[in-house]
């Protein structure tokens, strides 16, 4: 046993060297002893960016945002039992998105597991159908390294979700100054060691089906509709806006399709839906082109799962089941680039809904209401959509303020990148998620958050802290879940003890905790003046608008009763 720790770092080396050759260029390490091995190895290798946190919860989510904005695998190395986990929601998040997460989990051998033995849990298979597989024996002598080579290379190949990788490790755990002789263990691997390559060259698989010309034609003699779905910036989803002027027909854009502020889209759909013209307009839609994923709203979805379509084709970059209505239709695989340069040939019907972009116009003017006055959450929304630009990311979180934002943003010139979670939409590690995002793009970013969402992930200050570009996290304080105000729940009283959860909490002293500077702004224009002062601050800054938790759902439902008797 002499040699074994040195064999354990042995193994963790070539695991994080190929991890590197194959792209990974992110660690995010918790602390722990069984993971060591990967620890040791993490720390003496000069590819990475190292990024630690106590909280394996937030820790997966920061990973998560380092994967989603860099557009690039990231690892995480944890200890075992609840350590591993503790990552299972940031897991699940990353499966429902496609989000490539490395997770390498340090483990008891066999014989330590189901004997009582100290943080032993069974952890291969821990992550059921959410995260690929590779299971790897305790480190031994008789397993060539080849083969450990060749089996991460092929768990790696086209990863579009997160790899488990259960590192088994006996002790002892820390190599002595004195280190083994493996040069004849690792002699059939001379040349990759001299190499900077994979060992097994496996080419990305490249899928496309497209529509033919004859399709193509025949789409659109229609009078079509276009969604544009969750799309990431790099899909350049700009596409669309061209495909939309060559067809004319109009294109209602989600909040995730980067084209929700974009001239030339209708804005502010679901609202429109309470707006009986643009209802009636809409019904005469034929054929139906949705690209891309989720979608926010759900008038949309209702919409889309029961009207008639005559044809109704999904576009997607990789094939998925993303329909919860479960409507026939063809779905399409390729690069959004490639839409706009198919065959459609003539379309009789453009500008078939042109009176829907007049009812857009009339509906914006009707929303410049919360361009000025009192400070509410729906005119904290829109200021973030017309204050905030093109060289910053906004990460919106779930529940109640992306909804806000699908409602009310702004048409706008130059909008900011936007960025959610939205694949199990949770409301835990919105945070930790947004200070990934910062790492990978370096860029000025805003979290708008609510004050669960925030209570539910408050260790991520840790992160936020370590931050050295504006990170602005701006929390929308309802005292509570106020969405739950929008919903039928059977009795008031049942709303507030089940449902609102109010607490009574500030986050003044969670920023005093974590040493951020803190911004509690009470007008519409000192709020303003208080994002400014954030994004010029190096680092992460806490502005939270206290608000009364009723006001909200009232004034959305105010809304909807202006539109619906033409006040728009």
């Amino acid at each position: 046993m002499s040699h074994c720790a040195d064999l354990n770092l042995l193994w963790a080396r070539l695991l994080l060297e190929e991890l590197h050759r194959l792209g990974v260029r992110h660690l995010c390490l918790a602390p722990g002893s069984r993971s060591t091995p990967l620890t040791l190895a993490a720390a003496d290798h000069s590819g990475f960016q190292r990024h630690t946190h106590f909280d394996e919860r937030g820790l997966g989510f920061a990973a998560l945002g380092l994967a989603k904005a860099g557009g690039a695998p990231v690892a995480i190395i944890t200890t075992s039992g609840t350590a591993v986990a503790n990552l299972y929601p940031a897991v699940v998040e990353a499966s429902q998105t496609g989000v490539p997460l490395v997770i390498l989990s340090g483990d008891r051998p066999p014989e330590l597991i189901d004997c009582g033995a100290n943080q032993a849990i069974i952890q291969p298979a821990l992550f059921a159908d959410y995260a690929r597989r590779l299971d790897l024996p305790a480190a031994d002598l008789h397993l060539p390294p080849q083969a450990l080579l060749s089996q991460l290379d092929h768990a790696m190949a086209d990863l579009d979700r997160p790899l488990h990788i259960n590192c088994m490790y006996r002790e002892p755990l820390y190599p002595d100054a004195e280190r083994s002789d493996f040069s004849d263990y690792l002699a059939p691997i001379a040349q990759w060691r001299q190499d900077n390559h994979p060992w097994v060259h496996a080419p990305r698989q490249s899928h496309s089906a497209l529509p033919s010309p004859g399709q193509c034609a025949e789409f659109a003699r229609g009078k079509g509709v276009i969604v544009a779905g969750s799309l990431a910036p790099g899909e350049d989803p700009r596409q669309l806006l061209a495909l939309s002027r060559q067809l004319g027909w109009p294109i209602i854009a989600d909040s995730q399709s980067q084209l929700r502020q974009s001239e030339g889209v209708i804005h502010h759909m679901d609202q429109l839906w309470h707006h009986a013209p643009a209802q009636s307009l809409l019904q005469q839609a034929e054929n139906l082109l949705l690209v891309g994923g989720r979608l926010l709203s759900k008038r949309l979805l209702s919409y889309i799962g029961q009207h008639p379509w005559k044809a109704f084709w999904h576009f997607l970059p990789h094939r998925r089941n993303l329909d919860p209505n479960h409507r026939r239709k063809q779905q399409f695989v390729g690069r959004l680039a490639l839409l706009p340069g198919l065959p459609w040939g003539q379309a009789p019907h453009a500008g078939w809904a042109d009176d829907l972009s007049d009812h857009n116009a009339a509906l914006e003017t009707r929303l410049q209401q919360y361009d000025q006055g009192a400070l509410t959450e729906l005119s904290a929304a829109r200021l973030l959509s017309r204050h905030l630009d093109g060289d910053i990311d906004l990460f919106i979180g779930n529940s109640l303020p992306v909804r806000l934002y699908d409602m009310l943003a702004k048409p706008s010139d130059s909008a900011p990148v936007i960025w959610t979670n939205r694949g199990a939409s949770g409301i835990d590690g919105l945070l930790a998620t947004s200070c990934g995002v910062a790492l990978a793009n370096g860029r000025a970013t805003v979290l708008c958050i609510g004050d669960l969402s925030l209570l539910h992930d408050l260790n991520s200050l840790a992160l936020a802290r370590q931050l050295t570009t504006p990170l602005v996290i701006l929390a929308l304080n309802n005292d509570g879940g106020s969405i739950f105000n929008l919903l039928p729940v059977p009795s008031e009283q049942l709303r507030q003890d089940y449902y609102r959860l109010g607490h009574g909490l500030g986050f003044r002293h969670a920023a005093e905790l974590f040493a951020l500077p803190y911004h509690q702004p009470k007008q519409l224009d000192a709020l303003a003046d208080a994002l400014d002062s954030a994004l010029a601050h190096p680092g992460a800054s806490v502005i939270e608008v206290i608000l009364p938790p009723d006001e909200s759902a009232e004034q959305i439902l105010q809304l909807a009763e202006q539109i619906r008797h033409g006040a728009s």
